[in-house]
């Protein structure tokens, strides 16, 4: 009983002293936190992307505190957490709100496969093997890279073969854009309007294009041709927009004999 007690009125003398010693090395190693950091911190949505560029929420709250980065570099937040962090700051600051769009259609049923792949299932792995498991060298692979990056489960590979979006989900963060080997995901403001390619098969040849893909672009030009503002052109196999132009009037879009042409209000209709 008595080396009970002894043990007990050890261990509670080594626990006051040990606490002590805490406290003390606390209030003596103790560094100030720059209230800005934590202000703009509070502000942040907290998702830890990475899609900043930065180390997390926090990284990023000691980089606009230092000055390191703008008060609008967390694309998650879109512009009400811009406005937030630029009011802290004392600085306007601004953001568009955006989301991911695939540049490619190409299903199974659509674009067909150069050959049984069983190699490493992953799109980086099978664009370093065989340059893609698609006729098309520009189609989406398929194996969900995107899908496995995403922090917000707002992307995933459907039976098709191809990713799709889901808009009430997404918050353009980037990070699918770029982990694609394809360069096929792209960030697109939500309030643009026009016309936009769904479809990155650079190949001139018409008749090979065709071979490959039932849904690709053709190089018939004939949305340049009905475009009444000229403001469409293809370049480098694919048909580009001028935004600060386009009208959103649709005549590409109609006439467009494989379907590649899509208004980018409707594509994205679900945000």
């Amino acid at each position: 009983m008595e080396i009970i007690l002894a043990t007990l009125v050890v261990s509670l003398v080594l626990a006051l002293v040990l606490g002590f010693l805490l406290g003390f090395f606390k209030k003596v190693f103790h560094v100030e936190t720059d209230p800005t950091v934590t202000n703009v911190r509070a502000v942040l949505p907290g998702a830890n992307c990475g899609a900043c560029g930065f180390p997390g929420c926090d990284g990023l709250a000691a980089a606009i505190a230092a000055g390191e980065a703008p008060a609008n570099a967390c694309t998650v937040g879109g512009a009400s957490v811009a406005a937030q962090v630029g009011k802290i700051m004392g600085v306007e600051a601004t953001s568009e709100t955006q989301v991911a769009v695939l540049l490619c259609q190409g299903t199974h049923d659509k674009c067909g496969f150069k050959a049984e792949y069983n190699g490493i299932k992953t799109c980086k792995a099978a664009k370093l093997s065989i340059n893609g498991t698609k006729l098309c060298d520009w189609g989406c692979i398929g194996y969900g890279d995107c899908e496995v990056v995403c922090p917000f489960d707002a992307i995933h590979v459907k039976e098709g073969g191809i990713p799709v979006v889901d808009y009430a989900k997404c918050t353009g963060c980037g990070l699918c854009v770029a982990e694609c080997p394809q360069k096929i995901l792209t960030c697109v403001p939500t309030n643009r309007t026009g016309s936009i390619a769904l479809c990155s098969n650079r190949n001139t040849r018409k008749a090979q294009v065709i071979k490959d893909c039932k849904i690709g672009c053709i190089k018939c030009m004939k949305c340049e041709k009905v475009c009444p503002k000229a403001c469409i052109k293809v370049t480098d196999g694919i048909p580009v927009v001028d935004y600060s132009v386009c009208d959103s009037c649709g005549e590409c879009v109609k006439n467009c004999p494989t379907k590649v042409l899509a208004l980018v209000e409707q594509t994205v209709k679900a945000v």
